[in-house]
């Protein structure tokens, strides 16, 4: 018998319908997979540097994977990322930029600021979820 670890992902996402449709992807592609899903960059900062409601690791385990949105209140995705890729503790964790914006500014920044992938989010549900599972597929085979 192996002992598989549970893989962790973040997602930080501030519309709900978007959360939903990620939660929805993984557990139809990748059932054992952890998702912690905060709804905006300071929350997503908090659980990265275990404050406040995250400070426990057992509960806000180190993700695997970072999904992000860029356009969040507070504290924005790129400002999130910005950060992350700074950090030698987090850098080597990926970061997916997941967001409806196709904005050629918005791609140039994140690849900037050492974004792993970006990609714009497609208006079809059935898309989305493909796409959730191919990339988280992706990123935590590595």
């Amino acid at each position: 018998m192996t002992n598989k670890k549970t893989r962790v992902i973040l997602h930080a996402e501030d519309d709900p319908a978007h959360a939903t449709i990620v939660e929805i992807a993984l557990q139809r592609i990748l059932g054992d997979v952890l998702l912690q899903q905060v709804d905006d960059g300071r929350a997503a900062l908090d659980y990265l540097y275990r404050r406040g409601p995250f400070k426990n690791p057992a509960v806000s385990p180190r993700p695997d994977l970072i999904l992000l949105d860029l356009r969040m209140p507070d504290v924005s995705g790129l400002e999130v990322l910005a950060i992350v890729k700074r950090d030698p503790e987090l850098q080597a964790i990926p970061v997916v930029v997941l967001t409806t914006s196709s904005n050629e500014k918005d791609r140039s920044e994140a690849r900037a600021c050492g974004v792993d992938e970006y990609l714009t989010k497609p208006v079809d549900f059935n898309m989305f979820v493909h796409m959730i599972g191919e990339i988280c597929v992706a990123w935590l085979q590595r």
